[in-house]
């Protein structure tokens, strides 16, 4: 399909770098620039953002740093309506002409309805979003329509026959995931090959648990070849998937842009050993991580009791990889009650469901706050 990129690295706008001590919105505008003028410098023109990444701020740090800074048609720009942020048929234009003026794009090569699941494909139904998305598209507003995907196989199956009219699928797609129970990213990704729908990748590196992966782990793949990173097993391995136009690095470094960048020029698809060394790592991963989450921090957006859930998860996995009948302590207990000294207790959970409702892996957060709480608050 001709609208596909000839490169297969895409820049995601959601976990940029930030100032020192920073919220997710004070976004380090001139590490920013440096990370875009090095990615287009090495022939790379994809950028993804969102209404709300970025602490609702990166959409305006796409305008400063890329839009404003190189001819619009030397780069592409992916932008989504989320579910979330729009409740008439009035608010999907006022959220489309909002990301507009804040990117300064005049246009969006590629636009995505956000993240659809079981509990937001009715919303997306009883406002004709797939419907006035092709408007947008026929009013030269959006050149690609399409949308991204957090559910069964079998959801997507249904969505894709009711509207084959959408020209590509956004996935969650790595080699952890792979025979997931949960994520089911192999069989999610074989319909996409089934309605011949070009696939973007998202989640590549599992949110960093890719690329900080226990010794027994990074093992199977260092065996084989020692110089390559541990993140770049992971975004060859979605690379490689027959059907995938394109693979979202969320970087938030020019070191992490400079290591994408040296495999990715020149990108040679995974053997068959090596995704089967793949497979060999995720085997012991996921036989040590207790919560599977990507800190993707849409859980923490609507939390009425300001629970840093994605950070707490992250300390009580580091903690279950332990052998704490030996250690009693660890040094996550002082990094708990650091974070918990300026945002809520897992222990403070109201048990409302707002996180569930919106958690892109589907995890069981009020149990598993409580399982938080009891470990660090007793």
């Amino acid at each position: 399909m001709d609208f596909i990129p000839a490169k297969k690295l895409g820049f995601g706008l959601m976990r940029l770098p930030c100032t020192p001590g920073g919220k997710a919105s004070d976004i380090d505008l001139e590490q920013m620039k440096a990370m875009v003028d090095r990615f287009m410098e090495a022939g790379f023109t994809y950028f993804d953002t969102a209404w709300m990444y970025g602490g609702f701020a990166s959409e305006n740090y796409a305008k400063l740093a890329l839009v404003d800074r190189y001819p619009r048609e030397s780069f592409t720009l992916a932008t989504k309506l989320h579910s979330g942020f729009f409740d008439d048929l009035e608010g999907r234009d006022k959220v489309f002409n909002a990301q507009l003026e804040k990117t300064g794009a005049g246009y969006f090569d590629y636009y995505l309805l956000h993240g659809i699941e079981e509990s937001m494909l009715p919303k997306y139904e009883q406002f004709k979003c797939f419907d006035w998305l092709l408007e947008k598209k026929a009013q030269g507003l959006v050149r690609h329509a399409g949308f991204s995907f957090h559910d069964t196989p079998e959801m997507l199956e249904r969505i894709l026959t009711d509207h084959p009219e959408m020209e590509f699928v956004q996935i969650q797609l790595n080699y952890l995931d792979w025979e997931s129970p949960w994520i089911r990213s192999r069989a999610v990704y074989e319909v996409c090959r089934k309605f011949n729908k070009p696939i973007i990748v998202m989640e590549p590196v599992k949110g960093g648990t890719l690329a900080a992966m226990p010794e027994a782990a990074a093992a199977q793949l260092t065996a084989l070849d020692p110089t390559m990173s541990l993140p770049s097993w992971a975004i060859r391995f979605a690379a490689s998937q027959p059907g995938v136009m394109m693979v979202l690095s969320g970087m938030s470094s020019l070191a992490q842009m400079e290591d994408n960048l040296s495999y990715m020029r020149d990108f040679k698809p995974l053997t068959a050993e090596e995704q089967q060394a793949c497979f060999r790592a995720a085997q012991v991963i996921n036989s040590q991580i207790t919560v599977p989450c990507t800190a993707c921090h849409y859980c923490t957006e609507g939390c009425p009791m300001h629970i840093a859930i994605p950070e707490y998860f992250s300390l009580y996995n580091e903690d279950m990889r332990e052998n704490l009948a030996q250690k009693g302590w660890t040094i996550n207990f002082s990094n708990y009650d650091i974070l918990s000294a300026k945002n809520g207790k897992a222990g403070d959970c109201i048990a409302c469901g707002q996180c569930e409702g919106v958690c892109p892996q589907h995890l069981p957060i009020i149990e598993l706050l409580k399982d938080v709480a009891a470990h660090f608050e007793h």
